[in-house]
């Protein structure tokens, strides 16, 4: 494949289907904010966990909420192999 192509792997997805991760509840003490994120970066592509958080603001959600130990999300990931990419879209959405 030529490296200024992006490989696609399944389905594109709707935008429905990608604000159905704004659904998701915590059953512990995380804000429901942080565990959207978290589900959302589990299970969407990069361009895709981009698109969703347009919805995440747009639905007034909050970008640093915190799990119980104090933890925000750029906090939980920051040392996974992608992470980065993530990041970078989190301090994009913040503006």
């Amino acid at each position: 494949m030529r490296k200024d192509k992006k490989q696609v792997i399944g389905d594109e997805i709707g935008d429905d289907q990608i604000k159905l991760f704004l659904d998701f509840e915590p059953v512990d003490a995380t804000s429901p904010s942080l565990h959207k994120l978290i589900k959302a970066y589990r299970g969407l592509r990069i361009d895709d966990f981009e698109r969703f958080l347009g919805f995440f603001k747009d639905a007034g959600l909050d970008l640093d909420g915190k799990d119980e130990h104090g933890q925000t999300f750029v906090e939980l990931i920051k040392d996974q192999r992608n992470a980065a990419e993530y990041i970078e879209l989190i301090d994009n959405a913040r503006g």
